[in-house]
């Protein structure tokens, strides 16, 4: 499981850091304002009072071991701007950062941040299964706690048929489809893709992409290698 900053405890980050830790990741949650930092010290793996622009802070909390480092400040974009390029600057691999409008998200691209996340328009639900289930291609809400996702067919699955994977059973979810590129790799003609509703018989190949109906929880744990 990958470990996880989360810095800046507004509601967005105060509500990914709760979730991403109640799927079992490893997360450090940090802000200047103590009393939101004591307000989440129960709901997450370390919480720590500090101030984000300064790397040997950062250094001596381990957020330079992290995997992601989620930039959640909202009402400061100059300590967002600057958590960012320290962040990026101390080795943390990526890292995703708060923006309000398109100009700030463009100005955090251009100073270090892999990704950029608009709470007003995104939730933390959706950034939570984002980070903990990144081979998911695309989702789709069916209900809460529910989704209809596409992601590659994990190589352990090559070659094998779904009555031998037994998905439904060993993984909780549901394979309702399969999208393959069809067509002679020697060819000129453009590969077409097919969309075929899977039978126990049906093997998975290479490059399949599979798509899934199941809990978010259950998609979260899907294998993908």
């Amino acid at each position: 499981m990958e470990r996880f900053a989360v810095i800046g405890l507004g509601r967005f980050g105060a509500r990914l850091a709760t979730l991403l830790t109640e799927s079992g990741a490893e997360v450090i949650a940090a802000d200047r304002r103590r009393e939101l930092v004591e307000e989440i010290r129960d709901r997450v793996s370390v919480a720590v009072c500090l101030d984000s622009v300064d790397a040997e802070a950062l250094r001596a909390q381990g957020i330079d071991k992290v995997d992601v480092a989620v930039v959640g400040i909202g009402a400061d974009f100059e300590a967002s701007a600057l958590t960012t390029a320290v962040l990026k600057q101390i080795g943390v691999p990526r890292v995703i950062s708060r923006a309000t409008t398109s100009t700030r998200a463009e100005i955090l691209a251009r100073i270090g941040a892999d990704d950029v996340v608009n709470p007003e328009e995104e939730s933390a639900e959706r950034w939570r299964n984002r980070l903990l289930a990144p081979a998911v291609m695309e989702r789709h809400v069916l209900a809460e706690g529910f989704s209809l996702v596409q992601m590659a067919a994990p190589a352990s699955f090559y070659h094998k048929t779904l009555g031998e994977l037994r998905v439904a059973s060993r993984h909780k979810v549901h394979v309702v489809a399969i999208r393959r590129s069809v067509g002679d790799k020697d060819s000129d003609e453009p590969p077409r893709t097919v969309i075929s509703v899977p039978l126990a018989d049906t093997k998975i190949e290479p490059e399949d992409i599979l798509l899934l109906i199941g809990s978010d929880e259950a998609i979260m744990a899907f294998p993908t290698k």
